[in-house]
Parts: C-alpha cells; structure tokens; sequence
C-alpha cells in the first residue's frame, strides 16, 4: 500500500527591506515578472532564485490587488500567489535572501512578516487548510 502524506509546511526568505528602512523580515520568495514570462514561469524562477530550490506549481491560490502603492501614481500591484511543491527537499538562501526556513502552520513568525499581502494570504491558507477545502481568493487590499 502506498500513503501520500500532504505536509502543509510554509517556506519564508529572512531578507533586509528597504520600504521598512532596510528592516530584516521575513515573506515568501516572490518578485516581478521578466518580459515573456507567465506568472507561474515567474513564481518557479523567483523560488529558484530567492530559495535555490525548485518547485512544481500546483495552482494559483490567491490574487490580491492593492491600490495605491508603487512607483506610479495611479499603479495598482497584483500579487498572484500560488501554491507549489519542492521537487526536492534541498533549499538554501540565494544572493538576496539571507535566511530561507520551512514553518508549520502553527509556528509562521507573523510578527516578522514584512507585507500585509503576505499576511492576508497566509491567515487565508491557514483558514483553508484547517477546514480541508483549500480554494482559489481574490480580494482587494485598500491602503490609505
């Protein structure tokens, strides 16, 4: 008989930010997408850079836009996460990230967490996972 077991373990890269004047926090290893790049080519390539580790992406699991910040002044960033599996259980800190580790649900350093898109999400698998009905969200974050 073989037995799958699903791990839901959280992979977050200590990195320094500089919107919080250069702070040491923790997020989930993401970044902009290259020209010709589909967002799940971009998740894949941004883990493989920030977490040296590759990964399959199962699926989306949320988008979050949020108006009103960024470069431009009518931009409005959107965040498309997505759900995904190391494809081997090696990983370590790429060049920008100075620290990469696997939590548990139950032990994610939320007080260290550097985005509130980050926040809401993490809160929102954590919610799915516990009523065992893991599901696509999309939702707008308003800062002011």
């Amino acid at each position: 008989m073989y037995i799958k077991y699903v791990v839901h373990m959280i992979c977050l890269e200590k990195k320094v930010v500089q919107l919080f004047n250069f702070q040491i926090c923790r997020t989930l290893p993401a970044g902009f997408l290259e020209i010709g790049e589909s967002a799940a080519e971009g998740a894949a390539r941004e883990f493989l850079e920030e977490a040296c580790a590759e990964v399959e992406v199962l699926s989306p699991f949320a988008q979050l836009d949020i108006p009103r910040i960024g470069q431009v002044r009518y931009l409005i960033q959107s965040y498309i996460i997505f759900r995904a599996r190391l494809k081997t259980p090696h990983f370590s800190p790429g060049p920008e990230s100075l620290e990469c580790a696997l939590f548990a649900l139950d032990d994610i350093p939320f007080d260290s967490l550097a985005f509130s898109s980050i926040i809401v999400t993490l809160k929102m698998y954590i919610e799915d996972t516990k009523s065992g009905n893991l599901k696509f969200h999309y939702c707008t974050i308003n800062k002011r």
